[in-house]
């Protein structure tokens, strides 16, 4: 059964996302996504929904929400002051909403980016394989822009799970990272090309979350860096990239860059790690150590092992089947969002 939700405030930038479009980067087009892709597939895997499905984001502070229908939700990301009816709800878990019900998410305490997931998933139309909004180009998610007042998002009604699912099931919400937090590095094509004084200083420093940062790049403010290389050819980016432009100060390239650049990438942000740095509000210090390609790969395989603990998980409490045999699987889950 379909049904809406009507938008009552927009909240900051709340857009609809999902695993975004890089299979079309090659026809120029930005990746686009959610930001923080781990905090979005745990959304959806709260209430049952394929890890990719759509879910709203928003940053810094959420939008205010009434449901014209049925179904289930989930809240994660940073940590948002989060409202049911006037009732304050967790985060991290499948809350049952019905129609006339409020959601109203405020501002963020800790972190930067927020995740709303609806069972069922939102049913807009896919542009190029994907409900992904990239605002520059007014393309994808609600007519191709952040949600206004009186959008009505449509969604599939869901009136029925397992009692026990809804009202017992959650996952562990992240732990807030210390200052500096650490993110780890996979050197670049052009690591080679900087003096080793400047690969010592990119992992021996503290940098900061400068304000001039968004969903294209990340701005630090720290050491200057600077290539031998005077010139390059136009190469393909990556997310988590980080470039070093002409001013020696790094810009991490994230879901909505440009597809090419003639910048060097001195490295690049593990996957694993690309969450904690999208949490990162300005005036945050990150501290960057290297690890190999085979460390990152097995921290990417790792988590993606974790995630599927946790669907393992919500699926025995949805159909209330015992999950204790499995001793060690709630402290792997826990492992996923330290």
């Amino acid at each position: 059964m379909m049904a809406t939700i009507d938008v009552l405030k927009p909240g900051f930038q709340t857009t609809v996302q999902d695993a975004g479009r890089p299979d079309h980067l090659i026809d120029g087009f930005p990746e686009a996504g959610s930001m923080d892709a781990q905090a979005m597939k745990v959304a959806n895997i709260l209430v049952d929904n394929q890890p990719d499905q759509p879910v709203l984001e928003f940053t810094l502070h959420g939008p205010s929400l009434r449901f014209n229908g049925s179904g289930f939700i989930a809240i994660t990301g940073a940590d948002f002051a989060v409202q049911l009816n006037q009732q304050p709800v967790d985060q991290y878990r499948c809350l049952q909403v019905q129609a006339g019900d409020l959601l109203t998410i405020g501002a963020t305490s800790t972190g930067r980016f927020g995740y709303l997931a609806v069972s069922g998933g939102f049913r807009l139309p896919k542009v190029m394989g994907s409900c992904a909004t990239i605002l520059r180009l007014h393309l994808g998610g609600y007519r191709g822009r952040q949600l206004r007042a009186g959008d009505q998002l449509p969604f599939s009604s869901r009136a029925t799970m397992s009692s026990y699912y809804h009202r017992h099931t959650a996952a562990p919400a992240p732990s807030q990272p210390k200052a500096p937090v650490s993110i780890r590095l996979l050197p670049g094509p052009q690591w080679a090309e900087f003096s080793h004084a400047d690969q010592e200083r990119l992992t021996a420093s503290i940098f900061e979350v400068t304000s001039n940062s968004d969903r294209m790049g990340y701005r630090l403010q720290g050491p200057r860096l600077e290539s031998s290389q005077q010139s390059m050819l136009s190469a393909a980016t990556v997310r988590g990239g980080i470039q070093v432009p002409n001013n020696g100060q790094p810009i991490v390239l994230m879901a909505d860059r440009q597809t090419t650049g003639g910048y060097p990438l001195i490295a690049v942000v593990v996957t694993a790690d690309l969450s904690k740095l999208v949490q990162c509000r300005p005036g945050q210090k990150v501290k960057f150590s290297l690890v190999n390609l085979a460390q990152a790969t097995k921290l990417l395989r790792t988590q993606r092992a974790q995630l599927d603990h946790l669907a393992v998980q919500i699926r025995a409490a949805k159909y209330q089947q015992p999950i204790g045999r499995n001793r060690v699987a709630s402290r792997r889950i826990q492992q996923l969002f330290d």
